[in-house]
């Protein structure tokens, strides 16, 4: 289902921003925000329906800073046991970052398969909106005052691109990060949306030549020139966003696009 890990993260102190070389160019932003998290201090729970996906880069980061629990967003239960896990391991969840989607093929309205578009709102809507629901449960119950975070798009804010389910699910998500942030504001947690622009990702291309297509491909639409969008630029939005430099900004839909849903 969701090729991005779904990475939610306990984060538990702020260190320093540092400059550093990354070569992570082209893996999913769930898998580089939760080396990024790590890398300033947090824990994190990598939550995923690909097990050896996640197992591998929760490995990889290491045991004592990440862990893995496997689970199907579309199913409300999975979800409150991932949340339990979590807190068990942990004491409590400061940060989630909902990262998890899919994406239809383009093509026409006319055209539109209901059965795949079901498909789409029940990870890119539902399965956010069971993770909002449950994380908040248990910030609120802890006094928590956390930070929520979802992934979006450029297509949470305009249309077009024929991607009718994507764009729908996205627009549905922006709208619960909104009335979300609209009732948790009392207990102290922020909730915000990331919207990227297109990029390569295991989401958007499967191979090497497929990613320099992609990139090439919105380079050339984009505004911003001199600059190919990564993971790595999304995942330090993200990190922004989860930490104390962003304490009063909630219900943003923060673009990560250069200009682009401004000058379309």
């Amino acid at each position: 289902m969701s090729i991005d890990l779904f990475t939610w993260s306990y984060y538990e102190k702020k260190i320093g921003w540092q400059d550093r070389n990354y070569n992570r160019r082209r893996q999913g932003i769930g898998a580089e925000a939760a080396r990024l998290f790590t890398d300033h201090g947090a824990k994190v729970v990598i939550v995923d329906i690909q097990e050896e996906l996640g197992q591998n880069v929760a490995v990889s980061i290491g045991k004592e800073r990440a862990s893995f629990y496997r689970c199907d967003i579309t199913e409300e239960t999975e979800v409150e046991n991932a949340v339990t896990f979590t807190i068990e391991k942990h004491g409590k969840l400061d940060v989630l970052f909902s990262n998890a989607g899919i994406l239809d093929p383009r093509g026409s309205i006319l055209d539109l398969d209901l059965d795949r578009f079901d498909s789409i709102m029940a990870v890119n809507v539902r399965g956010a909106a069971s993770f909002i629901k449950h994380a908040a449960r248990v910030m609120v119950e802890k006094g928590t005052r956390g930070s929520i975070l979802c992934t979006t798009s450029v297509s949470s804010e305009i249309g077009g691109g024929r991607r009718h389910g994507y764009t729908a699910s996205k627009h549905g998500l922006l709208g619960l990060i909104r009335t979300a942030c609209g009732e948790l504001g009392k207990y102290g947690i922020r909730v915000n949306g990331v919207a990227p622009y297109a990029l390569a990702t295991p989401l958007t291309s499967n191979d090497e030549e497929t990613a320099k297509q992609v990139e090439e491909e919105f380079a050339a639409k984009g505004v911003l020139k001199g600059v190919v969008l990564n993971a790595h630029h999304v995942a330090q939005v993200a990190l922004f966003l989860a930490s104390d430099e962003s304490v009063y900004i909630s219900g943003q839909n923060l673009a990560v696009d250069g200009g682009y849903s401004m000058c379309r």
